[in-house]
């Protein structure tokens, strides 16, 4: 498939902008739509065409992008009367970048191929830095032939691509990862916490640890904002409870323990709770202060 093809993007937030920026700056005609117009804005500058309705977006589109906060939204976008399957045209590729429920990605792929067209999860990961940076890693819910007619836009934000095989791995797989990252999370702010405590430098502790086993991308690259006292989102707090809880209830369903993932649900839930859900993950570290300093921050 050449540049011809014609690509809509739905949600264009912390990641989805820098998304779409890197498809159109490979030449692709873009069409955006998301909820507030004023976050198209910079895209719409560049010359993509803004688009009143999710539909009106679909409509001419080879394929179309989804990245939204939740999976009601993607159930929304995709499965409601004016959603997504209604509207793109037989043949159209719909992907959703959304880390979502694995079940509703296979309804969703499912339901694309009985009306003719292709659906896959495809998560990403590599937070805000890796989207302006062009080198998220996706995490695919199709096998590597599946995606051969879109490979050329997916690699437009990527650098890496990994295929799990069927619908709904994609976000089986990512949620792996956040599980993963959960458990750093929490190591990572144990470790700058008790290296406080005892009086050290936590800057020259932190880059020890980077050194060896201890290290983690969350001890590299989000220890040091949360030493500035840097809680601004390249991945909100919200979106990363949200992932955990969708995590731990496919491990109920499956009668798995997840022991990592729920301690660090219950840390985030409680950082929520005192107002810091539109924060970045590294705000965990917070919880850690007195608390009328991190309400106040």
């Amino acid at each position: 498939m050449s540049k011809t093809l014609s690509v809509a993007f739905i949600g264009t937030g912390i990641m989805g902008t820098p998304i779409a920026g890197h498809i159109m700056d490979a030449g692709y005609p873009l069409t955006v739509y998301t909820r507030t117009k004023a976050k198209a804005e910079g895209l719409i500058a560049k010359g993509a065409i803004w688009a009143e309705t999710i539909a009106e977006a679909a409509a001419n589109a080879d394929v179309i992008f989804t990245m939204v906060g939740f999976p009601t939204d993607v159930e929304e976008i995709y499965l409601a009367g004016n959603g997504l399957l209604a509207s793109a045209k037989e043949g159209a590729y719909l992907i959703d970048l959304t880390t979502s429920a694995p079940e509703l990605a296979r309804d969703i792929s499912e339901a694309a191929e009985v009306s003719g067209k292709h659906a896959f999860d495809c998560p990403v990961t590599g937070g805000e830095a890796g989207a302006i940076a062009g080198t998220l890693t996706a995490i695919v819910g199709a096998t590597e032939r599946d995606i051969e007619p879109v490979r050329a836009v997916l690699e437009t934000f990527t650098s890496t691509i990994f295929c799990f095989g069927g619908a709904g791995r994609g976000q089986a797989a990512k949620l792996a990862n956040q599980v993963a990252l959960a458990s750093s999370m929490v190591g990572m702010a144990d470790a700058l916490s008790f290296a406080q405590q005892n009086g050290l430098d936590v800057e020259q502790v932190r880059t020890m640890i980077c050194s060896g086993t201890g290290n983690s991308g969350a001890m590299q690259t989000l220890a040091p904002k949360s030493l500035d006292g840097d809680y601004k989102p390249g991945f909100l707090v919200e979106h990363f409870l949200k992932d955990l809880g969708l995590a731990l209830a496919v491990a109920e369903e499956r009668e798995i323990a997840l022991p990592g993932a729920d301690t660090a649900f219950t840390l985030y839930d409680r950082l929520e709770s005192i107002g810091g859900g539109k924060l970045g993950t590294q705000a965990i570290t917070l919880l850690y202060q007195e608390e009328a300093e991190a309400v106040a921050a």
